[in-house]
């Protein structure tokens, strides 16, 4: 019996039920028989789940994986509620496999998304002492590679509102803002930084002199990323001029640390005033800064420590070398 079960709940394989007629006790010659059990009266799903994100915040994971475990889970009981005969464990295993069906035919979700339902929802179901799931098989994630900005397209960038015209009423804020975006997308590519690891980071952990920047990445792992001279200077220039107190290094008006939507629309309005019709994100500025390490020779195993990752073949996912640089990597392999 799990944790969240208010009595023992059934496998059919074990015991039968089989309702028949002509017998007011539901069976033919008038014997008793114990009736299989929903298991959403067998379980306390509500209660589970708040545990289980619970467990999850515990255990420091970051408040958006907490976020999308929370959705996934729920969305996952919704289901459930509008599933009948859940009274054996062959019955809920054929409702997830209609719920994994019904992602892919009626929201048409990608595959990298059925696979974090799959993972998401065997340790929610592991969790709360529900073995079910085990001879689910884990689908295969797509991979894709990543796309990426080129140099010159970063430094339109980083520069698109160098010569933009400001407010005469409120100059002084906006050029405030312009230095304080300029150095969030300096900083973005010249260390790679996560868009969740840069809104956290603290004056404190910044050696301005030795351009390094100590970081508590995923895992609660901690490691030292770097950045340029240019950036170098950007950032003197804005801790000078920025006149809030606060330990957090980039903030707003109110001294509030920036949260990561206001980056992402930040970028985005970024990357329209410097004519950049791809898509940008954070995350997009991070497979550059890979990208273009790679292709100035930067050993892989240098730009997985940079990162943060745990395992090279991550790493090799993010640093996708540009069809330009390949070519002329193999026409001199061919010519020598």
């Amino acid at each position: 019996m799990g944790p969240y079960s208010n009595q023992n709940w059934r496998n059919s394989n074990v015991e039968q039920a089989n309702l028949q007629e002509g017998s007011a006790d539901g069976s033919a010659d008038g014997s008793s028989y114990v009736l299989r059990e929903n298991i959403l009266d067998a379980f306390d799903f509500p209660e589970m789940i708040e545990d289980y994100l619970i467990e999850l915040e515990i255990r420091n994971y970051s408040p958006n994986t907490i976020k999308t475990y929370r959705s996934i889970i729920n969305n996952f009981y919704k289901f459930l509620l509008t599933q009948k005969n859940l009274y054996d464990e062959r019955l809920v295993l054929r409702a997830f496999k209609r719920y994994i069906r019904y992602l892919k035919r009626e929201r048409k979700v990608s595959q990298n998304y059925i696979y974090l339902v799959t993972v998401v929802v065997k340790k929610f179901f592991e969790f709360g002492g529900i073995n079910i799931l085990k001879e689910i098989k884990t689908p295969k994630r797509t991979k894709s590679l990543p796309k990426s900005l080129s140099e010159d397209e970063v430094h339109r960038l980083i520069h698109a509102m160098d010569k933009s015209d400001s407010n005469n009423g409120s100059t002084h804020h906006l050029e405030a803002s312009k230095l304080r975006n300029k150095v969030i997308l300096a900083i973005l590519y010249s260390t790679g930084l996560r868009v969740s690891e840069l809104v956290n980071l603290r004056i404190s952990s910044i050696d301005p002199e030795d351009r390094t920047i100590r970081i508590r990445g995923k895992g609660e792992k901690d490691r030292i990323v770097l950045f340029d001279g240019r950036t170098q200077k950007l950032l003197e220039d804005y801790l000078e001029k920025r006149s809030q107190d606060s330990e957090y290094l980039f903030i707003n008006r109110s001294g509030n640390h920036l949260t990561p939507r206001y980056i992402q629309m930040m970028i985005k309005d970024y990357a329209k005033a410097a004519g950049i019709k791809k898509r940008v994100t954070p995350h997009i500025l991070r497979h550059s800064f890979a990208t273009h390490l790679l292709k100035h020779g930067v050993d892989i195993r240098a730009i997985q420590q940079l990162l943060g990752h745990s395992n090279l073949s991550t790493t090799q996912i993010y640093t996708s070398v540009d069809m330009h640089t390949l070519k002329n990597v193999y026409d001199q392999a061919k010519m020598g």
